[in-house]
C-alpha cells in the first residue's frame, strides 16, 4: 500500500463490510516510516505526494540500495526510482532486487511494473552530449506515470531542427529544456509554447561555461515568460515537477 489509491481502496473495503476496521487500523499504524539503522523509510510518501520514496543511490552502498528498495518492495511499492547508480552498484543490486538499469542516466527502477502514460511531457536537448541528463528527466517522468516525446539534439546552434519538431512542442503541457553552453534553448522554447517550461542546466562546455553555471545563469534571467530553473544536472527533478505540471486535477 504505497499510495493515496491504494488508502482509498481500503476505506472503500471498510465501508462495504469487506475488511473489519481493525485490520485496516493495523494496516495503517504499519505504513509511517520503516527504521532500518541506516536509513529511515518514509512509506507515507506516495500518501502524501502521489509517488514512494526515491533513493538517491550516490554515496551509498549496493547493500545500503538493496535493503531500502526491498524494505519498499516488501509493503507493496513499485516502480521505485534508484537515481545516480553506477552499473557495478546496480549489478549488485539486481542480484536481490527485481532491477531495470539504465546505464546512459545511471537511472534504475526497483520491482518495475506496468504504468500510466498520462498528458504529454515533451523533454528537448541541446545537443548529444545532454543526453544523460535529459534521459534521467524523461524516465523520471515515465516511471510516474507520464507519457513523454524525446526531441534530441535541436538546440540553437541549428534552430531549425527545433522549428521542424513544433507540433509535438504545441501539444505539450510542459516541456523540460536541457541545455549546457550558454543554456539558449529554453528561452527559445519558452517564447514558442503556451505550457510551462522546466529549464535544465547541464555541466557540459568549454572552461567558460564554468561547469554549467553559465547555463543556469542565463536560464534564471530569461526573458521568456513561464520558465523555472531546477539545478545543474538536476534531471531528476525536472521530470519530478513536470510530472506534477502534467498530471494537475483537470487532466483528460
Amino acid at each position: 500500500m504505497d499510495n493515496r489509491h491504494d488508502i482509498l481502496q481500503l476505506l472503500r473495503q471498510v465501508a462495504e463490510g469487506a475488511v473489519p476496521p481493525e485490520e485496516a487500523l493495523s494496516q495503517l499504524k504499519r505504513q509511517p516510516f520503516e527504521d532500518l539503522g541506516y536509513a529511515k523509510v518514509d512509506l507515507h510518501r506516495g500518501v502524501r505526494q502521489g509517488a514512494a520514496e526515491v533513493i538517491y543511490g550516490a554515496g551509498k552502498t549496493p547493500e545500503q540500495i538493496a535493503g531500502i528498495a526491498a524494505a519498499m518492495g516488501e509493503r507493496g511499492c513499485r516502480n521505485i526510482l534508484i537515481t545516480r547508480i553506477g552499473p557495478e552498484a546496480a549489478e549488485a543490486v539486481s542480484k536481490t532486487v527485481p532491477l531495470d538499469y539504465r546505464p546512459i542516466p545511471r537511472l534504475a527502477v526497483a520491482f518495475p511494473g506496468e504504468r500510466r502514460a498520462l498528458g504529454r511531457i515533451v523533454v528537448a536537448t541541446g545537443g548529444t552530449s545532454d543526453m544523460p541528463v535529459a534521459e534521467e528527466a524523461a524516465l523520471t517522468a515515465e516511471v510516474l506515470g507520464n507519457r513523454v516525446t524525446r526531441l534530441y539534439d535541436v538546440g540553437v546552434a541549428g534552430l531549425h531542427r527545433l522549428l521542424a519538431n513544433l507540433d509535438p512542442l504545441m501539444d505539450a503541457r510542459c516541456v523540460v529544456a536541457v541545455a549546457g553552453m550558454e543554456g539558449a534553448l529554453a528561452s527559445v522554447i519558452g517564447g514558442l509554447v503556451d505550457c510551462p517550461v522546466v529549464a535544465v542546466p547541464t555541466s557540459v562546455g568549454y572552461g567558460a561555461s564554468f561547469g554549467g553555471l553559465s547555463a543556469l545563469l542565463a536560464m534564471l534571467n530569461s526573458c521568456a515568460s513561464g520558465c523555472s530553473v531546477v539545478n545543474i544536472d538536476n534531471g531528476f527533478g525536472a521530470g519530478y515537477l513536470a510530472s506534477m505540471i502534467n498530471q494537475m486535477e483537470g487532466l483528460e
